[in-house]
């Protein structure tokens, strides 16, 4: 959902990132500000705890699996 802090783990490197889902203005990825319409805010709109999402990058497929979610 808009607004939402998503953390999620790389599960090819295990590595967790966190952000928080905002409009396209707002976003700044090292600030952990991820735009609800980029492919990887787009893969994670209306997912839960525990779901995994495959995004399409310019170095290759990735999968993530969601970790929490907060809502401000």
């Amino acid at each position: 959902k808009f607004g939402a802090t998503v953390t999620i783990v790389d599960e090819d490197t295990d590595e967790e990132l966190t952000y928080q889902l905002v409009g396209e203005v707002e976003s700044d990825v090292k600030a952990g500000r991820l735009a609800v319409n980029s492919p990887l805010g787009r893969s994670l709109i209306g997912k839960s705890v525990g779901d995994s999402v495959d995004v399409a990058t310019p170095k290759g497929d990735k999968s993530y699996e969601i970790l929490k979610v907060k809502f401000a």
